[in-house]
């Protein structure tokens, strides 16, 4: 850990966030997935109303155990989706747009990612065999949390959809990069996303009742909007942070199989140096806490 962990890998890291533009990035990639994935959520909650399934609202209150304002805000933002069976000639163009259009966004953080050039609309068949893999990914996951997600905080769903999440990261970037990139050079992005976004699952197993209580209060059925958008925006900035990190871990995996591993006194002074100066600045700041102590002990000086 202290290899991995030691100041000038993370300073790789954050600096490959920071060329990927990460929060940026992260933010589009979640409002295309809100534009993407509602109407097609819609969609596909009609078809399971029509055999008799349950309505898409009602599989999100019970997922994340929504109730009061936040489980009335989710019914009102999608409402009894039984007549969402057909669509029209616009709303199938829309879906398709909007579909693309997240296909896209994920298409450019790995191609900027992985330093290639971008194909745009030319990769438009893979987008759209990526749009088919995202459907069965997110069924997987939606029957792992069903059959398991009611227990434990999710632990057990989560440990589930961890193997899920690996293969679905490592073929969207084959797919996205029209292969590209080898598999071999997406495995510790894979494995990195796959760990982060099943802690990130547990976590909002937590968290998002409170978030769409709270908004909901705050806003009525737009606070579901900002609720979801806000936990897109966590998961997209995991499969960014997830990217960066991931491309490091190759180079450096790579430069070990070259034997060109830093030696344990370079990683050994890093981490001195790092220590060292935690504990001058935590000096520095003691002595100016006591003397600001001090002084107002003291009281104000004499006229």
């Amino acid at each position: 850990m202290t290899f991995w962990l030691r100041p000038a890998f993370a300073l790789r890291v954050y600096n490959r966030f920071q060329r990927l533009v990460g929060f940026d990035r992260s933010m589009a990639l979640a409002s295309a997935a809100l534009t993407a994935l509602i109407p097609l959520a819609l969609l596909s909650g009609g078809l399971a109303a029509r055999f008799g399934g349950k309505d898409i609202a009602e599989r999100v209150v019970d997922r994340y155990g929504l109730t009061g304002e936040g489980a009335a805000a989710v019914r009102r933002l999608l409402p009894e989706s039984s007549e969402w069976t057909t669509l029209g000639v616009f709303g199938g163009v829309f879906l398709l747009i909007s579909a693309l259009s997240f296909a896209r966004a994920a298409q450019r953080l790995f191609e900027q990612g992985w330093n290639l050039p971008p194909l745009s609309v030319r990769n438009t068949v893979n987008g759209l065999k990526w749009i088919l893999l995202l459907a069965m990914y997110v069924a997987l996951s939606g029957l792992a949390h069903a059959a398991f997600g009611l227990r434990s905080l999710g632990l057990g769903a989560a440990l589930v959809e961890a193997p899920l999440t690996f293969a679905f990261a490592l073929w969207s970037g084959r797919l996205l990069s029209a292969r590209r990139i080898p598999g071999r050079d997406l495995t510790p992005f894979a494995a990195i996303c796959a760990l982060a976004l099943s802690g990130y699952s547990v976590a909002m197993t937590v968290y998002l009742p409170h978030l769409f209580n709270s908004y909901a209060n705050r806003y009525g059925a737009v606070g579901a909007v900002f609720a979801m958008l806000s936990a897109l925006f966590g998961s997209m900035l995991a499969v960014v942070a997830s990217a960066a990190a991931g491309n490091e871990v190759h180079v450096e995996i790579t430069r070990i199989g070259r034997g060109e591993r830093p030696p344990d006194n370079e990683v050994r002074d890093q981490w001195a140096a790092v220590l060292h100066q935690a504990r001058s600045r935590w000096q520095t700041t003691r002595g100016r806490t006591g003397l600001l102590r001090r002084s107002r002990r003291s009281g104000p000086p004499p006229k």
